[in-house]
């Protein structure tokens, strides 16, 4: 559900989230179905920046292409520090790394258990 009253559905709001990432050059972009294993989200999506100029910018464009779409943006975190910013974008929730701190956190197994979503018709190669 969007702003405006709009249905929009998690799977939608992934798909905007990921070509929006790829769009500012995100690497390693990966997307996890969470809902059968967690009640914070459907989705989760990961994916790292070589700089803080450019996580605060693929962070900007997700955040600017979701709301073009109507989708709120319930809260970001860590945008002030750079490292590791999340959007909280409701059903899905966007995770933006340094290298070093992805590397160091490991959502990747933590949430091991998680099928991976299959994103590659959202990203350029």
């Amino acid at each position: 559900m969007t702003k405006e009253g709009i249905i929009i559905d998690s799977k939608q709001i992934l798909e905007i989230a990921v070509r929006a990432a790829d769009s500012k050059h995100a690497e390693d972009i990966i997307a996890l179905d969470v809902h059968e294993i967690s009640l914070l989200a459907d989705y989760f999506v990961i994916c790292s920046g070589n700089s803080d100029r450019q996580i605060n910018a693929i962070v900007e464009e997700i955040i600017e292409q979701e709301e073009k779409a109507q989708v709120e943006v319930k809260r970001v975190e860590g945008k002030d520090g750079g490292k590791w910013v999340l959007i909280d974008l409701g059903d899905v929730i966007i995770h933006v790394f340094s290298n070093s701190e992805r590397d160091f956190y490991n959502l990747e197994k933590l949430w091991s258990d998680a099928p991976l979503v299959d994103i590659r018709e959202w990203v350029v190669e």
